[in-house]
């Protein structure tokens, strides 16, 4: 099985670096799962610092149409987690540090205690659960701990300060800043009230933040990367898969996402 690796520590050397760490979202699954696993090789070879692996729910709360429609593809297909395991275990192996953004059930469904001893078996980061708010982790947090994943929350601009504090204090390993309220998806411009998102959450607490819904453009992700410690790119690089050649849909990938991590480089400076 895959060494862990963290993406707090993969974070911290981007920043050494002076870039801000780029994380990259793909549905596990998505054509077919070894697709998906190819997919991720292809982000850490063009310079992602952090892959967050979806893992496909029947009804996917946060999810715009782009990813919607992958992750109907991937339920239809059977994908199911003991593919989230071996994927991860895959892109650890390949020397990135992978997470999984899930919704709660199917963790509960597994069994919270051996979903966490068998992620971290794997080598998997920790998990970023959208629909799990901290005040309802207990459970989750006590076997994060238990076996060294991380534990990442969202904050929206919406949030209060006693809320960001709470979020901070819980996570582990670093805090998702949520752009905008909506569901994700490519957006012409990330909205002005991110960077005050992202200084407020910092003062509540958080050690690094990152920054998703929306980013499709290196523009986008140096302009985040000035002031984020990470950029979180989904849909643009879901969009990129959806091409029924599946080498066209891969060199597709590759284009998008050697331009986002330009993008990135030297954005800390």
């Amino acid at each position: 099985m895959g060494t862990q690796l963290l993406s707090g520590t993969a974070i911290d050397a981007a920043v050494e670096r002076a870039d801000a760490a780029l994380i990259g979202y793909i549905p596990v699954g998505f054509p077919t799962v070894d697709l998906s696993i190819c997919a991720g090789k292809v982000l850490a070879d063009c310079g992602f610092d952090v892959i967050e692996l979806g893992f496909p729910y029947s009804d996917p709360a946060m999810d715009g149409p782009v990813i919607q429609h992958a992750t109907s593809v991937a339920l239809e297909r059977g994908t199911h987690l003991e593919d989230l395991f071996h994927a991860v275990d895959e892109l650890t192996s390949y020397g990135i540090a992978t997470l999984s953004m899930t919704y709660w059930n199917p963790v509960e469904w597994y069994g919270v205690e051996r979903f966490a001893a068998d992620f971290a078996a794997a080598g998997g980061a920790g998990l970023i659960t959208p629909d799990l708010p901290p005040e309802e982790g207990a459970e989750w947090e006590a076997a994060s701990d238990l076996h060294g994943l991380e534990r990442v929350y969202l904050t929206a601009p919406s949030s209060p300060q006693h809320r960001l504090r709470l979020i901070a204090e819980h996570s582990r390993g670093w805090v998702y800043a949520a752009s905008s309220m909506g569901v994700t998806g490519e957006r012409s411009s990330v909205g002005l009230q991110v960077q005050p998102l992202v200084e407020r959450t910092r003062q509540a607490g958080a050690q690094r933040v990152c920054v998703g819904l929306g980013v499709s453009s290196a523009m986008q992700a140096r302009e985040i990367g000035t002031y984020a410690d990470g950029v979180i790119v989904g849909s643009a690089l879901v969009r990129a898969l959806c091409e029924v050649d599946q080498g066209r849909a891969l060199r597709h990938l590759k284009d998008v996402a050697s331009d986002l991590a330009s993008g990135v480089r030297g954005a800390r400076r």
